[in-house]
């Protein structure tokens, strides 16, 4: 490649010596004739480049001999231009020019180093309701197509239409084919025109500017009395005679060179960036283009999904590929499931605005899918019916939106033979070729695999950015770009690009360029982020109006870097609040938990443990608060999990201090606050100390209380192996409770009972025997649990007279004390074990009328008195004895009465 250019370095080195003589400094009229083109002999290359200065009416004419075409303006030295006037093609115009359909273009470039260049043309057409076409010479494929407008009438201005070429030109023919009101006859004009931009471009509009995609706008100046327009030759320099090029001159001229130095072009299709064909030259790997060497010449392709490249354009964010045709019933083409490439997380995605959906043939159903799997078409349309499976008979559709892949699949709905099948096709193709093949000879070509088809490869966004001078530009000069990002190109036009584009010089002074001063963006696709039409470059913000790039001036970076320090100083602000007020929260709540603890404490006697704890100060160490905080992480805040019973007086968890110790942690049952009072709670306190002092092998010991919660907690030690009322009612096939056992159980639990009744400090009773009361530790010895309903009592107090607590307080209060006394002991000695020792009846009667008289009540209670003093034997006697009412006592007989 670097020797191609020093060989093209050296060609251009005669060129440049000759055009800086003073004697080939030519011009002719207000034309100057730049080097290879000159007037007088030696100042120009060879008889091809030789121009004749012809004096018309409208004063002196340039013309380019060899070919008789006139000369507009001088190429741009390096990029073998030049403009020259085209004639119109006329057709079904009598004298004007061809009266038939089709007609010849009047330049024949043939055998000459010139073309019409593809890049810098295109093709137009003037009349009403026409498809105009434009084949090579003696060629029938259609290469570019457009249909003119429908207009009322035949004025001198008439309707028009436009389209891009895909290929150079050395001659062409334009064909007319009435399409809007047919049998209408009216003139008609075909012609190729530049695309370029220049001062001059038509003949008394020295003002007027071709915009680089022409519009109806500007084609509304044609008129169908334009007998010429401004057009591109183009030529290869390898062609110049005085020189010949190798293989590797001829590549490189081939290829061209844009302004950052990447070749921009393969056979006739240029690559401008973000595409381009070596290393480095494009933007990233989805737009990287391979040019091969065909039959046909170079041919560039996408290397990344493999689509030969048709044509490029920037400004619309969009490539033209050849895309494969489905065929259905064809021979050697079967295949009723086409399947398209897949675009998926590639930058590519298929146009559904410029796109449209076709299928050629008789009778079929021709269905689009997702995938060939998929059940339901997302779209399709039916063939007509037709007499002949060779005509041109087709349907057309819209093309589903957001598909980066699909399936075609043909479904034959009217046979046209019982026995054979017609040949069918479905493809999408872009709609500027439809009307070539709905009204070429391509409908009914069978041999066709390809059609043209647009893909998006960008998002326009409007945007004002800057491309800065020295930045890149395409061969025509249409438009310069810089890259803003890995995804993101700044595009500075010569001309405005519809509502996209924004007019730098009236939005911000210092980056308007004169030249290039419509400014927007495109935005490509990646596997990682999507583009739409409010996503900005970094660097930028969107105004939603467009992207415009934050300000980077000394006032704009003070207030930019306040405004920073202000958000950041109020957010640390708010997040030290914020904290702070936590904290608070947090301190009034444990302060809140403290004084409630307290509260707990102070109700549920623990005032008075800590004064028994102090006055036992040999005996601290036997009892110990818990604090419920311990208690909690003990039991997994009493989770369900760890409780191990349920009684009358509370549950009973299971929970394992922080030392390792396994215990058990009776919670409980709620007490009426009401009868909570200070009596009961100092009895409560008198229990658990003396619970804690008791020290016998068969008794659970108690090891400590917590008073900080709404009801007392009593931790004792655990015992691993249950009641004895589970032991006796769910009896263990492997463990029998034997006599032997029971034996010693019932001993370990009376020397229990003995020993709370007799050795302790203070006699303990404790009222609820039972089995399901007896724990059974890991050897089975029987331990003595659940004093809740104990109570202890006075030595002095176990024979105390209760009489007149038990007595009903209407009769305590209301009769005197002597009599209820000798009431009482005439009932006891009635309940006398001993029969003999029992009164009779009559005695009974005897002395309760002595007792109201109350004259005998000393002599009762003097009976009584004796006979408490001789031995009670159990007899059976024959004699009638007697029985006190139960209403004088409240619902009992059992007395505490002194003997």
């Amino acid at each position: 490649m670097v020797v191609g250019f020093v060989l093209y370095f050296i060609l251009q080195l005669p060129w440049l010596i000759r055009a800086s003589s003073s004697d080939c400094q030519e011009n002719c009229g207000v034309i100057d004739i730049r080097f290879p083109f000159g007037i007088k002999k030696g100042c120009y290359h060879n008889s091809w480049f030789r121009v004749t200065c012809n004096e018309t009416s409208n004063g002196p004419k340039a013309f380019i001999s060899r070919i008789n075409v006139e000369l507009l303006g001088s190429s741009f030295q390096g990029d073998n231009i030049v403009i020259v006037n085209n004639p119109v093609t006329y057709l079904k115009c009598g004298d004007r020019g061809n009266n038939g359909t089709t007609s010849p273009s009047k330049v024949d470039l043939h055998d000459s180093p010139f073309f019409f260049s593809s890049r810098s043309n295109g093709f137009g057409s003037v009349g009403c309701g026409n498809l105009a076409t434009v084949f090579r010479n003696n060629e029938t494929t259609p290469i570019s197509s457009c249909l003119q407008q429908s207009c009322g009438d035949l004025a001198s201005t008439l309707g028009s239409c436009y389209v891009t070429i895909s290929e150079n030109f050395t001659s062409y023919t334009a064909s007319m084919t009435q399409i809007i009101n047919p049998g209408i006859k009216g003139c008609t004009s075909a012609f190729l025109f530049s695309t370029l931009s220049y001062l001059t471009v038509y003949p008394g509009s020295s003002d007027q500017q071709l915009p680089p995609h022409p519009s109806l706008e500007f084609l509304l100046g044609v008129s169908i009395n334009t007998t010429h327009v401004p057009a591109v030759l183009e030529w290869d320099p390898c062609d110049l005679e005085v020189a010949l090029c190798d293989e590797t001159f001829k590549s490189a001229a081939q290829l061209y060179m844009r302004d950052d130095g990447c070749a921009g072009r393969c056979g006739s299709v240029d690559i401008p960036y973000p595409f381009g064909i070596e290393v480095g030259c494009y933007m990233n790997k989805w737009f990287r283009v391979t040019c091969n060497e065909t039959t046909h010449g170079p041919r560039p392709y996408l290397t990344s999904i493999g689509l030969q490249l048709l044509n490029v354009s920037v400004p619309e964010g969009t490539v033209i590929v050849n895309n494969s045709v489905t065929y259905s019933n064809c021979f050697n083409r079967d295949g009723a499931n086409g399947i398209s490439v897949n675009l998926t997380d590639t930058s590519f995605s298929f146009s559904a605005f410029y796109n449209r959906f076709m299928s050629v043939g008789c009778g079929s159903l021709a269905t689009i899918l997702r995938s060939p799997t998929d059940e339901y078409p997302l779209g399709g349309c039916l063939q007509p019916i037709c007499g002949n499976v060779t005509s041109d008979a087709h349907c057309t559709t819209d093309f589903p939106w957001d598909l980066s892949s699909f399936a075609v699949n043909m479904e034959e709905i009217y046979p046209h033979d019982a026995t054979t099948k017609s040949c069918g096709s479905a493809f999408i193709v872009d709609q500027s070729y439809l009307d070539i093949i709905k009204h070429g000879d391509d409908a009914s070509n069978w041999t066709t695999t390809h059609f043209p088809v647009t893909l998006r490869w960008s998002t326009q966004i409007r945007g004002l950015c800057d491309c800065p001078s020295g930045d890149y530009s395409t061969l025509n000069g249409e438009y310069i770009w810089t890259n803003l990002s890995k995804s993101y190109i700044c595009v500075c036009a010569y001309n405005a690009n519809g509502r996209i584009s924004t007019d730098a010089c009236q939005e911000q002074l210092e980056i308007c360029m004169d030249s290039y001063r419509y400014t927007y963006m495109l935005c490509s696709n990646t596997s990682r982020s999507k583009c739409s039409p409010s996503s900005c470059p970094e660097g930028y913000q969107h105004t939603g109006v467009m992207c415009k790039p934050i300000q980077q001036t000394k006032q704009y970076k003070k207030s930019h870097y306040m405004a920073i320090i202000i958000g950041c100083s109020t957010s640390l602000g708010t997040l030290l609040v914020l904290i702070g007020t936590w904290h608070l929260l947090k301190v009034f709540e444990r302060r809140k938990r403290i004084k409630l603890k307290k509260k707990y404490f102070e109700k549920n006697g623990g005032l008075l443990l800590q004064q028994q704890l102090s006055s036992h100060e040999g005996n601290v160490e036997r009892v110990r608060l818990f604090t419920s905080k311990e208690l909690e992480k003990a039991t997994d805040h009493f989770n369900e999990n760890r409780i191990l019973g349920h009684g009358g007086q509370g549950t009973v968890y299971k929970g394992m201090l922080t030392d390792g110790s396994i215990v058990a942690i009776k919670k409980s049952n709620m007490m009426d606050e009401k009868k909570s009072d200070e009596t009961k709670l100092k009895q409560f306190i008198n229990e658990v100390m003396l619970l804690s002092h008791i020290n016998h092998r068969n008794v659970v010991k108690l090891l400590g209380c917590c008073l900080e919660t709404k009801v007392p907690l009593l931790v004792y030690e655990f015992i691993p192996n249950g009641t004895l009322s589970h032991l006796i009612h769910d009896p263990n096939e492997d463990f029998q409770l034997t006599w032997k056992m029971r034996l010693r159980i019932a001993i370990e639990i009376a020397n229990a009972l003995s020993y709370l009744h007799s050795a302790a400090s203070v006699p303990i009773y404790h009222r609820d025997i039972k089995s399901s009361n007896i724990l059974l530790d890991d050897k089975y010895r029987a331990k003595v649990s659940d004093f809740g309903s104990s109570k202890s009592v006075a030595l002095e107090q176990t024979h105390e007279n209760s009489l007149l607590d038990i007595i009903d307080p209407l009769i305590k209060n209301g009769g005197p004390g002597t009599d209820i006394v000798a009431v009482a002991k005439l009932a006891k000695r009635c309940l006398n074990l001993n029969g003999k020792k029992r009164p009779t009846m009559k005695e009974v009667a005897m002395e309760l009328e002595q007792i109201r008289s109350s004259e005998g009540a000393n002599a009762v209670e003097q009976n009584a008195d004796e006979d408490s003093d001789i031995d009670d034997m159990f007899e059976p006697s024959g004699t009638a004895s007697c029985s006190l009412s139960s209403s004088i006592v409240n619902g009992t007989v059992t007395l505490s009465l002194d003997a």
